[in-house]
């Protein structure tokens, strides 16, 4: 659909985005209402107008789920929000989702020529906008897609699950997501705070696939309730494994079965899926006075802002590295410093301390500094000699790193899965090492992006439609699967 063009004024050639309006740091500190407030028309507007609709498009290559950005973003400078819309969905089915949390400054902006000298164009604001506009309009309406007879199954209702199951049904697939949860979402609803993702947003993006023909079914657990082979036994012509990485890691350092000690997935579980934070909540968490935050990613800035959020005096980031190392985005470490977070880096937790009760009450910390690189391409740290001191603490949470459940792998005969747990995939079709089974997402990679997720539920719905229609031309005909 390739823009019909329309009367554009001038360009804006300012070298600084549009600001987004946001609340102010003393006051989203003590609520979990969303922090940043979206753009105005106007402001949509005049943002829109600082792209330079680039000949080679070098945005679209930084998008993992290739949205045509310059003409998405041509039809909001003539004010054609609808249209607008239109461009993003034909190849992302969470639109409102990605224009919050997608990490746009390493992707799609990174690539943005306005980049090179000033700052790029607001992309991810630019599509937060049109997709808020659509949902508050009613605009965003689902097509029913023609159904054919064949059914696909979507294991997980995440980014990668959601996105898959809608790519299938735009192809005429009937599709059946099975959620091990009792809503929707995977970690867009129990990992990702309010303040950063309102569930209502969530909730009508799944709506909306719904509205599409996508059936969802909740608390079905693959591998106790229903294993894969009995999907395959009940029609379902192929199948995807969504179901992330919602597995814990820990320090293994002492004091870790201390009360008081959480993973960060269940304090964020507790708090973002459970409510928590609310007065009225059935599953209410303890109130701390000082808590620290073991791990430098977006877990780790979700789960000390939800701790300040819910009435903590003080929160630290205990991190190993220093700041340019920190793997959260920028602008959720920025918003965590302007929250009063308080970071103490190059610092490496090596014991937590607890009282007579049983209760977290200190912990004990060794200063760190940054040797030669390591594998990652970052600087090795390592203890500086006798630098250890206590930090006087009543609750640790513990934020770095996950792996999937085994829950799949071993009720799954010919799935294999590498030494962390993840499932092992072809690179260009996301193909299991057993047939007629894909998979994608942070149950093939460990935990990383929504965004990225959603990429990996794209081509395994490319290659899911390729495998059915192949074995429907040729019934006899079973599909080379890696050894």
């Amino acid at each position: 659909m390739p823009f019909d063009g329309g009367e554009v004024d001038m360009a804006n050639m300012s070298l600084k985005k549009v600001e987004m309006p946001h609340q102010l740091p003393e006051v989203r500190n003590k609520n979990f209402e969303e922090v940043t407030l979206g753009y105005t028309k106007e402001m949509a507007m005049e943002e829109a107008k600082r792209c330079l609709n680039c000949k080679h498009k070098p945005c679209i290559s930084g998008c993992p789920v290739c949205v045509n950005i310059p003409e998405f973003i041509n039809y909001i400078t003539i004010g054609d929000f609808i249209k607008a819309y239109e461009v993003i969905t034909e190849t992302s089915s969470l639109p409102a989702v990605c224009g919050r949390v997608c990490p746009q400054e390493s992707q799609c902006e990174a690539k943005c020529v306005r980049g090179i000298k000033g700052e790029p164009v607001a992309i991810g604001r630019l599509e937060r906008f049109v997709a808020d506009y659509c949902m508050d309009e009613d605009k965003a309406k689902a097509e029913k897609i023609k159904v054919n007879a064949h059914k696909a199954a979507v294991i997980g209702a995440g980014p990668a699950g959601l996105t898959c199951a809608g790519d299938l049904d735009k192809k005429g697939y009937k599709v059946t997501i099975f959620e091990a949860l009792h809503v929707a979402g995977g970690v867009l609803v129990y990992g990702i705070p309010e303040f950063r993702l309102p569930k209502a947003i969530v909730h009508k993006e799944i709506e909306k696939l719904k509205g599409m023909g996508v059936e969802i079914l909740t608390n079905m657990v693959i591998g106790k309730v229903l294993s894969i082979d009995e999907l395959f036994k009940e029609g379902y012509k192929a199948i995807f494994i969504g179901s992330g990485a919602g597995l814990p890691s820990f320090m293994n350092i002492p004091g870790e079965n201390l009360k008081g000690v959480y993973s960060a997935n269940e304090f964020l579980t507790r708090v973002n899926l459970m409510k928590a934070y609310k007065k009225d909540s059935d599953t209410p968490i303890k109130t701390f006075s000082n808590v620290a935050v073991f791990g430098g990613g977006n877990v780790a800035m979700d789960a000390a802002r939800c701790a300040k959020r819910l009435g903590a005096d003080k929160v630290y980031i205990i991190y190993r590295r220093s700041d340019a190392e920190m793997p959260a985005r920028r602008e959720e470490i920025e918003h965590a410093k302007e929250e009063g977070i308080i970071f103490k880096l190059l610092t490496n937790p090596l014991r937590v301390i607890g009282n007579e009760d049983g209760w977290v009450k200190s912990i004990e910390c060794v200063e760190m500094e940054l040797g030669e690189m390591d594998a990652s391409g970052r600087k090795r740290p390592r203890e500086v000699p006798d630098s250890q001191f206590i930090l006087d603490i009543d609750c640790a949470i513990i934020a770095i790193g996950t792996t999937p459940n085994p829950l799949i792998r071993s009720t799954t005969k010919g799935l294999s899965t590498n030494k962390r747990g993840c499932i092992i995939t072809e690179e260009e079709t996301n193909l299991t090492t057993r047939e007629g089974v894909y998979a994608g997402g942070d149950a093939v990679t460990g935990a990383a992006t929504v965004i990225l997720a959603m990429g990996a539920g794209k081509k395994a719905a490319a290659a899911m439609d390729e495998y059915i229609r192949n074995k429907e031309s040729s019934p006899n005909r079973s599909l080379c699967v890696m050894h």
